[in-house]
């Protein structure tokens, strides 16, 4: 008895992992190889509730896992890119969307796993081509899917004839000997199915285990179909534990998951006598059997697990649609009974300062577009920050404040900058494709020149506070400089900005260099006027020394900015 345990137990271990390696690859490699089109998909989130649930199951058959989707919807919400009610539609799409891996099993390729794992992983490994490349890592994910259930069913084979186990699960069989239903192990079954999920944090893995023990024969399809009415509440925890830390909306939409599949799994229990029978009843329209009656003795192993696993498929399918259509009207109850559960603070909320979430990493071309709004912020707060420090040159009299808020800003880009780094780092460091790997080091390059335009405005702020503390003011002239040579900068840093915003490069580079060339220009002719003024002996050598130094700084803007151009432009 021990050793059988141990055979089954590390073969179905075995075939678990692979299993999971697979639905990671054919993950990744989907996600590659959609590309923009993932990034098209999620621009579409309105608040129309249709298209948030088509959304949602578009994006959950590319990234191939639910928890996946809802942990990223989380990470959105967080990071205030969307809103609860357009959450909540994507998760009812995302519901949906997992039932694929139900149907992929039901091809039942089981014995050609591992031949199309090995013919894929020449592709991946040898290609050069980098779609070629990631659709053989797509195709070699899903040989590992089929090869990793394979091991389990052969794992799970011995089950059946061991007494001890048939025993055990009896106290679990949801059909009584008088064919009706046990509701009391219906529920037993769904908690079973929900623990394994939670425990495993994949509803796919436990699927492909609960296929794996009912087309073996080990578990009839009746409980199979319990046990993954369980697989669809735990699967909501991986939302769950993602909304820990995060703001009162975040929460709120992890938790209208956790309600939408428990509320929905309870009506389902309820309705299980008549819902299993009609599922089993269009199973036998097609195939001629109904897999509430077949025994795997009975008949061709094969074709008893093709039917089972197309009920197991069908019920899953059937139990997230009817789901969806049922609660989509009610969207906006759902969104206010969690907004109820889970209030407004009563102090205010700290916004979050960067978009950047941890939780995106596992969708690298959703990672990138999080980034890139990171970098349109650190944009926008240059800028804010060149505002404030026009009026600070316009003032004779300096505002202690507005100073404040000019440094606190260059301390909070000082932050925003080491985020990024960090962030992209840990995204390249995974199996990206390389035209992500490309956007992530151009955006370091740029939050990098961003973090030094943020120094430099504040260094000329310096040099204004020197002079103040001198009691040397800026006379006239010397202002009238400094305000032409700041707002021509300005003026460039900020179209600079917009070609940032837009990823346009067209004349960017022309344009840049020879705008940065007329600015170097009027900078040493500045110098070349305020060095004769020196020398008239009408202004001192220390406002001079000061002065000076604020035109470098302003120089050192400009190179930054046009390095930013360059970078864009791909001359970097």
């Amino acid at each position: 008895m021990d050793v059988s345990f141990w055979q089954i137990a590390l073969s179905v271990i075995g075939g678990l992992g692979i299993f999971l390696l697979g639905m990671k690859n054919m993950s990744e490699g989907l996600q590659a190889v959609a590309g923009d089109r993932l990034r098209k998909i999620i621009s579409i989130a309105t608040n129309n509730r249709i298209m948030g649930v088509l959304m949602g199951v578009l994006v959950t058959i590319l990234v191939q896992s639910s928890s996946v989707t809802t942990v990223m919807v989380v990470g959105f919400v967080n990071s205030a890119i969307m809103n609860l009610m357009q959450a909540i539609g994507v998760i009812l799409g995302a519901n949906i969307g997992t039932t694929i891996t139900g149907w992929i099993l039901v091809l039942n390729i089981g014995k050609w796993g591992l031949p199309i794992l090995g013919f894929a992983s020449f592709f991946f490994l040898f290609s050069k081509n980098d779609r070629v490349r990631y659709i053989g890592m797509t195709i070699m994910g899903i040989g590992m899917v089929f090869f990793g259930l394979e091991l389990m069913k052969n794992g799970f084979k011995p089950l059946r004839s061991m007494d001890e186990f048939r025993a055990w699960f009896h106290a679990f069989d949801v059909m009584t000997e008088g064919g009706g239903v046990s509701y009391l192990n219906v529920i037993k079954c769904a908690l079973v199915g929900m623990i394994m999920t939670m425990v495993v944090q994949s509803s796919s893995a436990t699927l492909g285990i609960t296929i794996g023990l009912a087309a073996t024969g080990s578990i009839n399809y009746a409980t199979a179909a319990a046990l993954v009415m369980g697989e669809n509440i735990g699967t909501t925890v991986t939302a769950l534990l993602a909304s820990i830390g995060t703001t009162t909306t975040a929460k709120r939409a992890a938790y209208a998951h956790f309600f939408f599949n428990v509320l929905g799994t309870t009506w389902f229990v309820a309705l299980f006598p008549l819902a299993l029978p009609a599922i089993a009843a269009l199973i036998a329209a097609r195939t001629g059997f109904n897999p509430l009656d077949i025994h795997i003795e009975d008949m061709d192993e094969k074709e008893f697990g093709i039917i089972i696993t197309s009920g197991i498929a069908l019920t899953h399918t059937t139990f997230n649609v009817a789901n969806v259509l049922i609660f989509l009207p009610f969207v906006g109850l759902l969104a206010k009974f969690v907004t109820k559960l889970c209030p407004d603070k009563s102090t205010k909320e700290i916004g979050h300062l960067t978009y950047l979430d941890v939780r995106m990493l596992n969708t690298p071309s959703l990672s990138i577009i999080q980034s890139q709004q990171q970098i349109d912020f650190m944009a926008e707060s240059v800028m804010i920050m060149m505002d404030k420090l026009k009026v600070c040159l316009e003032s004779e009299k300096q505002d202690p404040e507005l100073q404040r808020k000019i440094f606190n800003r260059e301390e909070i880009l000082d932050n925003v900058q080491k985020e990024i780094f960090i962030f992209l780092s840990s995204l390249v460091s995974g199996q990206v494709p390389q035209e992500i790997t490309k956007k992530a080091h151009k955006q370091m390059r740029i939050a990098d020149e961003y973090e030094s335009l943020s120094d430099y405005a504040a260094n000329v702020l310096k040099g204004i506070k020197k002079l103040e503390d001198m009691n040397l003011p800026i006379d006239g002239p010397a202002r009238e400089k400094l305000l032409a040579l700041h707002t021509r900068i300005a003026v460039y840093i900020n179209k600079v900005n917009g070609y940032v915003k837009s990823g346009e490069k067209t004349d960017l580079l022309s344009w840049a260099t020879s705008e940065g060339a007329a600015i170097g220009a009027l900078m040493k002719e500045f110098r070349r006027q305020h060095l004769e003024r020196l020398q008239n002996e009408e202004v001192s050598p220390f406002f001079s020394l000061a002065f000076t130094d604020i035109l470098n700084y302003y120089r050192r803007m400009k190179d930054h900015a046009l390095n930013i151009a360059e970078v864009v432009s791909g001359d970097k």
